[in-house]
């Protein structure tokens, strides 16, 4: 029977995510495959992080693309980039948090895909007016991708509905980010 891949790396970021130090045994029994089997696929953690990553920038570059970021006003274009990045926001939880993705000369050149996109976006909003011009574009970009990290950390711990993953950040980030008219 062929391995599934994509359960294998789901359900080794939903426990890495929960338990950082797992160790590959952990995994492999998380994903209901042996531990054989999981190396045969991934030589190591590293390699199983990698993997991760690699899953997470695809499903987050699908993400940006379905949402649109270039119509509309930039505030819905952010609604609509949380409302489409959900499916994959526990994964960028658990990459969020991995150091060894952020260390070095080996960083992945998707990490910067992704920001340029969102920064513009937001560089957008601030020229029509929508967002406040004090916050810079990768601070709030830098803001957006940890509210996502932290809303899929509060669902998964049950501590916030996933109903309420896109509002709760778009409102927390949008309430922030809004320009205020001067009084």
């Amino acid at each position: 029977m062929p391995l599934d891949r994509d359960l294998v790396l789901r359900s080794a970021a939903a426990l890495l995510t929960r338990k950082a130090t797992a160790t590959m045994d952990e995994v492999a029994k998380a994903a209901g495959v042996s531990r054989a089997t999981l190396h045969r696929h991934f030589a190591g953690r590293d390699a199983l992080v990698r993997a991760l990553e690699s899953l997470g920038l695809a499903e987050c570059e699908a993400a940006l693309e379905a949402a649109r970021l270039e119509e509309g006003p930039a505030r819905e274009a952010v609604r609509r980039l949380v409302r489409a990045i959900e499916p994959a926001a526990a994964l960028l939880s658990f990459l969020y948090t991995e150091n060894q993705l952020f260390e070095g000369e080996g960083q992945n050149e998707g990490w910067a895909r992704l920001d340029a996109p969102v920064a513009a976006l937001f560089r957008r909003g601030q020229a029509a007016g929508e967002f406040r011009i004090d916050l810079t574009p990768a601070w709030l970009t830098e803001a957006l991708w940890g509210l996502l990290a932290s809303g899929a950390w509060a669902v998964s711990e049950g501590r916030v509905a996933s109903r309420d993953f896109t509002h709760m950040i778009v409102e927390l980030l949008l309430g922030g980010a809004l320009r205020r008219e001067e009084s």
